[in-house]
This record gives C-alpha cells, structure tokens and sequence, in this order.
C-alpha cells in the first residue's frame, strides 16, 4: 500500500492512495509519531470521502519527524569522486522537520548560497519504537520507504569538517511523495536516479549501498532511540553537480526529479532567491 500526507481545503489528512484518488484514513491527520503498521493496517478507509489526487497539496510524508538523519558516503562511486577513504562507520548527520518540504513544492534558492546542489536518496521511515535494535530485527522496524532529494549548499558545508551547515537549511529537502510499504517493492532489484532538465545526472541501484538498511538501523539506534515517523536519508551514489566537469549546480527554472523504482518520484522547480 501507498499512504501519502496531504492537505485538502486546508484540512490535513492521511489518505491511502488507490488510482487517482486519496482515502482518508479516518482519526489520522499525518503520519508520524502515531502510525505504526498495526495503526495504519486498522484505520477504517472513509471511501465517501476520497478526493483527486490533483486536488491535494502534497505535504513532506512525515511533517513532523522526531528525529531526521543523514548519511553521507553510502555509494562506492560517490566515494570516489570525492577523493576520499571509503568509511567503515556510516558517516552521519541530522536535519530537522523545518528542513523538509513536499514532494511537489518549489526549492528556493538562498540568496546566500551560489553552490546548491542536488543528492537523490531513498529514505526509510521507522515504524516501531527501538533502541539497540539487532540488524536481524532491523527491517521489522520499518513502516516504509519513500524519496528524499538532499539538497546541499555546497560552500556553506565546507566551511568546517561537519556538515550540518551544508545540510539542514529549512524548506530545503523535498520527501515523497508517499510511503510504499515494505511488502510493495523489492529493493534489492531497485534503480535509483536524479534527472536534471532532462539529463540523467545519478544512475545507481539500491543493492550498492555500503550500508544497508538494517546497518543503518542498528547503528543508529545504539546511540539514540528510534521512533514511529522517523526518517533515515540513506545516501546519494556518483553523479553529484558539484563532482562533474565542469559542475552541475541548481539555478533559477531547473527541473530536478529523484526516482526510486518501485517506491516513487520528488518532482520539484527550482526557483531564484526571493526578491
């Protein structure tokens, strides 16, 4: 099943998408810190109260995540064209709620930044509760997969040797546009791809993460407990605009779409920085 956050005549909801239409999820307003897989299995389905899909705005799949993390350096080619070692512990950092956006809305540009650039990412959304979580157990954690495009101020994150600054801008990280349950899409035969104005700029498979899913969790949630609605932004392979010859940076009408098969596409405008 696929479940999506959307607004609706400025009422929020949780809907199930069947075809073209939205069922709301009855006494669900978001996914987050409420939806585990037995909560959205139960939800009764108000079919009287479907709407289009092209009549919803799309929000971020989880709007108000508890916790939000990052990793950096999970595709040998990325790796590479970075010039630096390959890790043998995820390299991670956080970014917030206010971080996200929709899968549909625009990226403003900061005024500040002239180095924005794009990162296609699958993304995990924890399901259970959990800390200290074997990697055994791990996949039983997760509630489902989405898209994440992790947009990335290039001179802003190598002001120091961490990131963050680089990372967690807000209204910065579009994430969508619904969550496809694990049963849904087999991940070990799944593409990933970032197409900019029509070019096919990243071209990778999920099957070469350096970590896994289950890795991820279990490392993550040795250090932190990991909650219902939190998200994991797995990583981004080779072909980022800042690595390319000569660099491929984000400007003012680029289109920019990260696709996972099986799970879904982020489709956003890029706009200038507001006057």
């Amino acid at each position: 099943m696929a479940y999506v956050t959307y607004e609706h005549e400025k009422v929020r909801h949780v809907g199930e998408l069947t075809g073209s239409s939205m069922v709301p999820l009855d006494g669900l307003t978001e996914l987050g810190v409420r939806t585990t897989p037995e909560v959205l299995r139960a939800a009764v389905r108000d079919t009287r109260g479907a709407v289009p899909v092209d009549a919803v705005r799309w929000l971020p799949i989880v709007p108000q995540p508890s916790k939000v993390f990052c990793v950096g350096l999970n595709y040998r080619d990325h790796v590479l064209e970075t010039s630096r070692e390959m890790p043998t512990y995820p390299v991670l950092f956080p970014k917030f709620a206010s971080s996200l956006l929709g899968a549909y809305d625009d990226i403003v540009l900061p005024p500040e930044s002239d180095q924005v650039d794009y990162e296609g990412e699958l993304t995990v959304v924890i399901g259970r509760t959990g800390r200290r979580i074997a990697e055994a157990d791990a996949l039983d954690q997760v509630l489902g997969y989405t898209v994440a495009n992790d947009i990335t101020m290039r001179d802003f994150q190598s002001k120091t040797h961490q990131w963050m600054q680089g990372k967690a801008w807000d209204a910065s990280t579009p994430v969508g546009p619904h969550l496809v349950t694990p049963d849904e899409v087999d991940l070990s035969r799944a593409g990933i791809r970032t197409v900019v104005n029509g070019e096919k700029v990243q071209d990778s498979d999920i099957s070469m993460l350096i970590f896994d899913i289950p890795r991820l969790i279990a490392t993550i949630s040795t250090f932190t407990q990991l909650n219902p609605g939190d998200l994991i932004l797995t990583g981004t392979p080779g072909g980022v605009g800042f690595r390319r010859d000569p660099p491929l940076l984000l400007h003012d009408g680029d289109q920019v779409t990260v696709e996972v098969d099986g799970v879904g596409a982020v489709h956003n405008l890029v706009k200038g920085p507001p006057a």
